[in-house]
């Protein structure tokens, strides 16, 4: 586990990723947001002034050294669509519905928002590209992970045997109960495994989504995989949750890039 501070903004990276790869999953640390969303909020629609929201997420792509128009990010909707750049996205227009993102740009720093639901980061050195995933229960239970692999694979020609992946800050089996109808979504998706990951306590079920994204990444090939270990519900001094905070809260960002 590894947390840094620059700037004031405060931030965990992946111990597995080479020098090469400049990557970070941003705390709620360092930024000018009001509470509830105090204080680095980068989510647009929980209700804080956007100025506050811009100026958060230039705070963070400065504090890793990248340049804040380099960024391409997605509107996030629980898919497993997968966007293929080459460029920086168009600021003037709204982004793409979509939950992963890959480049093989140096050019490009590839962002996600979150509170809760797990950050997939990935890098294929071989091939130089980079990928950034979002998946909760819904885009575990469609194979996110698996899909962004495949993705690589087939876009890049890459081999899941050199690809890298971590499996970011999210919440915790202890504090992801779930319901009838996710669990039974849950064993359609992982068969015989989902006994691993659907715990039994006090007659409620909780659900590990870091075991459930780590069984599909080994599905698809994928050797090296780190997982971050930190619950988002557990910290609250350092992450948003939604769960924890019953909604009210803001969204923390992570960003991946190459570098020149």
């Amino acid at each position: 586990m590894a947390f840094h501070e620059q700037d004031g903004i405060r931030y965990f990276s992946f111990e597995t990723f080479p020098h090469s790869v400049t990557q970070a999953v941003f705390t709620r640390r360092g930024g000018v947001s009001p509470a509830p969303w105090n204080s680095l909020n980068v989510g647009g629609l929980v209700g804080d002034d956007i100025a506050h929201v811009k100026e958060n997420r230039i705070r963070s792509f400065h504090a890793l050294g990248r340049n804040p128009a380099s960024i391409f990010d997605v509107w996030l909707v629980h898919s497993t669509d997968v966007i293929c750049t080459r460029e920086p996205r168009d600021l003037n227009e709204p982004p793409i519905q979509a939950d992963a993102i890959l480049t093989d740009n140096p050019a490009v720093t590839l962002y996600m928002r979150y509170a809760d639901c797990v950050p997939l980061m990935f890098h294929d050195p071989k091939k130089g590209v980079i990928g950034i995933a979002h998946a909760g229960w819904m885009g575990t239970v469609k194979c996110m992970a698996k899909v962004a692999v495949e993705k690589m694979r087939s876009q890049y020609a890459c081999k899941p045997e050199n690809i890298i992946a971590a499996i970011g800050p999210s919440i915790g089996v202890d504090h992801y109960e779930i319901g009838p109808d996710v669990i039974t979504r849950v064993q359609d998706a992982f068969g015989e495994d989902a006994e691993r990951l659907l715990e039994s306590r006090g007659g409620r079920i909780y659900l590990d989504l870091w075991m459930a994204n780590h069984i599909q990444l080994q599905a698809a090939g994928v050797e090296r995989i780190e997982v971050a270990g930190v619950c988002t519900a557990c910290h609250l001094d350092d992450w948003f949750s939604h769960r924890a905070e019953k909604g009210k809260t803001g969204r923390f960002g992570a960003l991946i890039g190459l570098e020149n």
